[in-house]
């Protein structure tokens, strides 16, 4: 009797009849078991190993500030049913002992479902690595709170020396996405905190940013939660609140086309960021500048004249 194999046994090839497909990858087991001792020195990086949980060190780069307790004893209980089907991912360090560049979820999971061992891919990763990695993997495959993604953006800017727009494009987002996410650490620190928990929207939140004044913002802040306002009705309140000071469409949040952003950007690091741009629909506008001192208008003036404009 002939040995044909059945037609899933064949794998994608069969079912879609494609020779190339049968020469697929098969997944990745876990080799050489596991690390019983801490001798990891004859381990090779990419690899897949079962390491002791108390060989694992958390991430110091960690993006998520709160981790729900109940989503983690939900995750721990199919854990001790299936075990944990994906690995977390990790880096060599000293004595030892590892460090976590994603998964610490899925790693605080595994420990509060007992487990000794866990699965974990070993990376090659300097600091600035493993935090660039670590911020992109939260960022698109978690669900962060919009200050922590605001945040883990503002930490890839200062800590890896990236501009916005080489930020946008490590994170597949649109640069005025990002613009916009990063508008919202202008915000006073209690409507940072109603936005995180939920309070508010993000839609309240770009209407607050056309408010210039912060007593006035968390004012507006208390009443859309007292009254549980729509962005919409908030856009109303604003506008009769201000419209003897000034005209409506000034004071809601404005979207700008993405080489003003560029232009704020550029100018804006020579005066920490204190520059603001107005436009109307017809093109015309205005863009204010607040310096702190002397010096900071003559670096900008060098740079000018260093660029040979």
């Amino acid at each position: 009797m002939s040995k044909q194999q059945r037609g899933l046994g064949k794998g994608l090839s069969a079912l879609l009849g494609d020779p190339e497909l049968s020469n697929i990858r098969k997944p990745v087991g876990y080799v050489n078991k596991e690390i019983a001792n801490g001798d990891n020195t004859s381990q090779p990086s990419a690899d897949i190993l079962r390491i002791p949980v108390d060989m694992i060190d958390p991430n110091p780069y960690q993006p998520r500030m709160n981790f729900d307790q109940e989503a983690l004893d939900e995750l721990a209980d199919s854990i001790r049913t299936l075990g944990l089907i994906q690995p977390i991912t990790v880096r060599k360090i000293a004595d030892g002992r590892y460090q976590i560049i994603s998964g610490e979820r899925r790693f605080r999971a595994s420990r509060l479902a007992g487990m000794t061992m866990i699965p974990a891919y070993i990376r090659d990763a300097n600091d600035q690595g493993m935090l660039e990695m670590a911020i992109v993997e939260n960022i698109q495959r978690e669900n962060l709170d919009p200050i922590e993604v605001a945040m883990s953006y503002q930490r890839l800017i200062d800590e890896c020396n990236l501009t916005q727009e080489q930020m946008a494009f490590r994170v597949g987002k649109k640069r005025v996405t990002v613009t916009n996410s990063l508008r919202l650490l202008k915000l006073p620190a209690k409507i940072q905190h109603d936005l995180k928990v939920g309070l508010l929207s993000v839609g309240h939140a770009k209407v607050l940013l056309g408010v210039e004044d912060s007593a006035t913002q968390e004012a507006l802040c208390d009443i859309v939660i007292k009254e549980e306002l729509s962005v919409r009705q908030l856009e109303d309140k604003v506008r009769k609140l201000f419209t003897s000071k000034k005209k409506p469409a000034e004071v809601e949040s404005q979207v700008l086309p993405d080489e003003y952003y560029r232009v704020l950007e550029i100018v804006g690091k020579y005066f920490e960021n204190n520059i603001s741009l107005k436009r109307s629909d017809s093109g015309k506008g205005t863009m204010t500048i607040h310096f702190n001192s002397d010096e900071e208008v003559q670096k900008f003036l060098k740079a000018l004249e260093d660029s040979k404009f």
